[in-house]
């Protein structure tokens, strides 16, 4: 006798358009277009779950550039003194500081500028 899958296989196709949704034209009703469509996107998926990492680095570093140079610094010094004044503290937290508490990076600048100026 012949098997047909029938409902196991309208479940299976149920969830891969369920996940095409949104898509133009046959990405999102045509079976093997669908398949192909996930099989993309998922790899894009995974790619760009990193490369949101490195965004995220790129803005924090922007950031912390723009506010050592509105105090008369540049980046490479600022980090270059904090790391001698032994101060650990990462590049997306500096960023909310220099956004959000600008009175506490004014000071961690004066004390990167003293570090910097002490190694010269």
């Amino acid at each position: 006798m012949r098997v047909r899958k029938g409902a196991a296989r309208r479940r299976a196709k149920k969830r891969l358009f369920k996940e095409a949704r949104g898509n133009f034209g046959g990405r999102k009703n045509l079976t093997r277009t669908v398949k192909e469509t996930l099989v993309r996107s998922r790899a894009f998926a995974y790619r760009d779950r990193r490369v949101r990492k490195r965004d995220m680095r790129r803005l924090w570093i922007t950031r912390i550039t723009a506010a050592c140079r509105s105090r008369g610094m540049s980046y490479s010094r600022f980090i270059n003194g904090l790391l001698k004044a032994e101060i650990a503290l990462n590049r997306k937290s500096l960023s909310e500081l220099a956004i959000h508490q600008p009175q506490i990076f004014d000071e961690l600048v004066e004390l990167a500028q003293a570090q910097v100026a002490a190694a010269a």
